[in-house]
Formats: structure tokens, sequence, C-alpha cells
């Protein structure tokens, strides 16, 4: 478990450096976006990795990675969105905006510890295409629930979607970064 702590943190790095260049290259500009605008951000690049992984090219030069990249970064977005609401301006300063988007990520962490405990890092053994897969199909789900305003009857909530998309993003992210 070690191990996948120091290969996690790893891609928080990573993730969080390109979240900190954005930022100042655009601010905050997305604290704009409905949840429901990250989700099909979500999607598109989700859809995009699995179109890659089926045509086995690409036309666009920018890697299964950086999607996945994309998609943690887009959820930690959502996460902040359902906690502080949609704003007009950039209602957030950097430090703020950083403190919310280690605190997502500790919460995926700590999720992830759980289930991997429970799951004794089965996703080790997943083809990464199903991985893209499962991402996919919570992507659906969120959008059923956002459909549905919000509620559910039995199902977790939008939240517990995207802290799932998140690890199985860094999870993709662990198996390209050290492939075995």
């Amino acid at each position: 478990m070690e191990k996948t702590i120091q290969e996690y943190q790893h891609v928080i790095a990573i993730c969080e450096d390109i979240f900190t260049k954005k930022m100042q290259d655009y601010g905050t500009a997305w604290r704009i976006l409905r949840p429901s605008s990250l989700t099909d951000q979500i999607f598109i690049k989700a859809q995009r990795i699995r179109s890659i992984e089926m045509k086995g090219t690409m036309k666009v030069d920018e890697d299964s990675r950086s999607e996945y990249i994309g998609i943690i970064n887009y959820c930690i977005m959502a996460l902040i969105q359902l906690e502080k609401g949609i704003a007009e301006n950039d209602d957030l300063s950097a430090d703020e905006t950083l403190e919310l988007y280690r605190f997502y990520f500790n919460k995926a962490l700590d999720l992830m510890l759980n289930k991997n405990h429970d799951y004794d890092e089965a996703w080790r053994f997943m083809r990464i295409s199903s991985i893209t897969d499962l991402i996919l199909m919570k992507i659906k789900r969120t959008k059923q629930i956002e459909d549905n305003a919000g509620k559910t009857i039995i199902s977790e909530g939008i939240d517990a979607n995207y802290l799932d998309m998140i690890n199985y993003a860094v999870f993709a992210m662990i198996k390209l970064e050290f492939p075995e």
C-alpha cells in the first residue's frame, strides 16, 4: 500500500502543477461553470481517451495522459463548485483555490485508501481501457443524477461520483507513469 500512496502523491504533484499553472494563465474563470458543464467537460475528455484507445491513433497532439489529468482537475473544480456554488467573477484567491484543490484531492486519496484496503488493489490488474469505461459509466450516472435535480433513491450523490472518477483517473495515470 505504501507504493500506491507514493505513486498517488506523484500524480497529485503532476496534476496540481498543471492546475496551478493554468490558474496563473486563466485565473479561476471556471468558477462561472455549473457543475453539469464540468461534467460535460469530463465526458469530452473521457470520450476522447476511449476514441484514441479504440482507433489506435490520434490527430490532436495531446495524449491520453493529458486527458486523465484534465479529468482529475475538472472533477476537483466540480467538487469546489458543488461546495461554493457558481460565481460570476473570480471570487477565490489563488491561495483559497489551492487550499480547496488540495482538500478535495486529499479527500479522494482517503477514499482510495479505504476502498483499496477492501478491494486489495484490484485496479492494478485492470486494463486502462476498462478504467476509461468505468469513468464513462460514472459520468453517465452523474448526468442522470444531475437530470434528477441531484436526487437519488439509494445511490451515492454527485460528489461521490466525482471522487470515484478522480481515483479511476489517478489509477490510469499510475499505470501510465509507472508501467510494470
